[in-house]
């Protein structure tokens, strides 16, 4: 089955990842559905390994928000990081799981995957409103040689709470002066234009749906859905295929040591070989649950960043190097404890 419809069938409702577990307690979840397709692929792995069976809400990282903030599943998932004076007001801790990468996705007549070019402040002007054709010059300028139609665009963009909508919506904000005053970022916006669909698969699907539609959407439901993607023009200048390449080198540039609570923006990242619009997807749990609560979470998701880098690789995701999986555990041991005692010990 493919991903996007596995997404679909996900949203909005409470959907077993898994085969339930008849003698493990189950651990639900909520949030993004950026991490859908590899925590789903996770999530089946761990429960041949262990009985334990996940559920999760692929709703968007507004969603997901909400829901630890009610105290309503035992971990949540968001794109958007949360800053650390949030963090504390609500109780929650928030850590890296993946890197994920954010791609304009097209439905145009006679282009092919990669065909044509793009860069922010051209991409901006399309959500903006002020162009709105696919010859327009200013597109033209970018694709030389590509025969462009004169079709009407029609922009495509999330309906939900979403961190993937923060993250792009950063990145327009970080190269349009414009955007940045007009729109800003968040995980809603107050669009322009266009119309709105329900998680990442909800976008796929419209551009898919709509002759001369513009999305976006992360790369693993890119190839996923055989979408036609556009290169991108990055801060150095360079025009870049989405690959594993170009996300890894936009990677390269999280320093998580200097930061508090993991709070890191990744969009419009130096260097030539940089993806423009990546972000670091988080897991988000709550500080003042029981330790009986919290343990097999942590055990889950210990499981995830140590053995779970082959197949978040083969979905296009870039894992955790090892120095951050380090990190992140040693944070787990000072940050969640029961009785002044960490309830957390680093396992091999």
């Amino acid at each position: 089955m493919k991903r996007l419809a596995l997404a679909t069938l996900a949203i909005g409702a409470a959907i077993a990842l898994t085969a339930p577990a008849s003698q493990a307690k189950d651990l639900n979840g909520a949030g993004g559905t950026a991490i859908y397709p590899v925590l789903a692929k996770w999530a089946a792995t761990y429960n041949k390994a262990t009985g334990i069976a996940v559920n999760y809400q692929a709703i968007g990282s507004g969603g997901g928000i909400a829901q630890i903030k009610a105290k309503t599943v035992d971990f949540a998932n968001s794109d958007k990081p949360l800053k650390p004076e949030e963090l504390d007001q609500i109780h929650v801790a928030q850590f890296p799981a993946v890197i994920i990468s954010i791609t304009p996705v097209v439905n145009l007549p006679g282009i092919k995957p990669g065909e044509m070019t793009l860069n922010g402040p051209v991409l901006a002007d399309i959500y903006l409103g002020k162009i709105t054709s696919w010859d327009d010059p200013a597109i033209k300028k970018l694709n030389p040689g590509v025969k462009l139609p004169h079709t009407k665009i029609s922009t495509v963009h999330r309906s939900d709470g979403s961190g993937t909508t923060f993250n792009f919506t950063n990145y327009l904000s970080k190269v349009s002066p414009e955007w940045s005053s007009k729109v800003g970022d968040d995980v809603s916006v107050d669009w322009p234009n266009g119309v709105g669909g329900k998680g990442n698969a909800g976008v796929a699907s419209y551009v898919q749906q709509i002759q001369g539609a513009i999305g976006y959407v992360e790369y693993a439901y890119v190839m996923d859905n055989k979408l036609v993607y556009t290169k991108m023009i990055n801060r150095a200048g360079k025009t870049l295929e989405p690959t594993m390449a170009s996300f890894q080198a936009a990677a390269a540039n999280a320093d998580f040591t200097k930061v508090k609570d993991f709070y890191l923006i990744l969009t419009d990242q130096p260097g030539d070989k940089s993806w423009p619009i990546t972000a670091a997807t988080y897991m988000l749990m709550r500080t003042d649950y029981s330790a009986q609560q919290n343990e097999p979470v942590l055990k889950f998701l210990d499981w995830c960043l140590k053995h779970g880098q082959d197949e978040a690789k083969a979905l296009d995701y870039v894992p955790m190097p090892a120095p951050v999986v380090a990190q992140i555990e040693a944070f787990w041991q000072s940050t969640f404890k029961e009785n002044g005692k960490p309830i957390w010990t680093a396992q091999k």
